[in-house]
């Protein structure tokens, strides 16, 4: 069901099974430039397309972030990461077995990764998240969505319930997407640039298998 927000779309989603026609809808506005608030489960995220300024920008006023904050790519699978990070034999086994799930991998950048995403453009934040409707999201729209959690300023917290998310985003974006209640924990953050990976921050994702 979709209903009209004074400035944005509100847009609720099966949580499991994400109607085919309303992913359409969203992604035809990340084409255009739109600003959306979307479920993953490490609690709501903001995004946007790759490679545009203009809601990149908007995204950084909504949380209050400067220059130097580096952002992350939300990718539909392991193909799509390769072309945005260098991804070793040793890399390549270890994003087998914890995507999707609960890890942002630090990785060697590519040239294809644009240079407002990522302050020194030497590494990137990647990531598959194990919620279907960003899965489906990221399909649709065919490249990685540039996302950053979606924590106001001042706070501490991720937003987790999409009533939250209307109540103080709704007029800053563009499209709210209620996929009900999200995971709190922040995903796990693990350093696999220099090789041997190193957990930057232990969140949702298991760390036993690096120890």
């Amino acid at each position: 069901m979709k209903k009209r927000m004074v400035m944005s779309d509100y847009i609720e989603l099966h949580a499991v099974n994400p109607d085919v026609c309303q992913v359409e809808m969203i992604c035809e506005g990340l084409r255009s430039a739109a600003v959306i608030a979307y479920p993953t489960d490490s609690g709501y995220a903001l995004g946007c397309a790759i490679g545009m300024c203009q809601p990149l920008d908007r995204i950084k006023r909504i949380r209050d972030l400067d220059d130097e904050h580096n952002f992350t790519l939300i990718c539909r699978d392991l193909a799509e990461i390769t072309q945005y990070a260098k991804v070793d034999n040793s890399a390549h086994r270890i994003l087998r077995k914890c995507t999707p799930g609960g890890y942002t991998f630090i990785l060697p950048a590519t040239h294809r990764v644009p240079k407002l995403v990522q302050a020194n453009r030497k590494t990137i934040g990647v990531r598959i998240p194990d919620h279907q409707i960003a899965l489906a999201i990221a399909e649709q729209l065919g490249q990685p969505l540039i996302s950053t959690t979606l924590i106001m300023p001042g706070c501490m917290d991720p937003i987790i319930y999409p009533e939250d998310v209307s109540d103080q985003v709704g007029s800053l974006v563009d499209i709210v997407i209620d996929g009900g209640y999200c995971g709190f924990e922040p995903t796990t953050v693990v350093d696999l640039a220099e090789g041997k990976p190193q957990v930057r921050r232990q969140g949702s994702g298991d760390v036993g298998i690096f120890l």
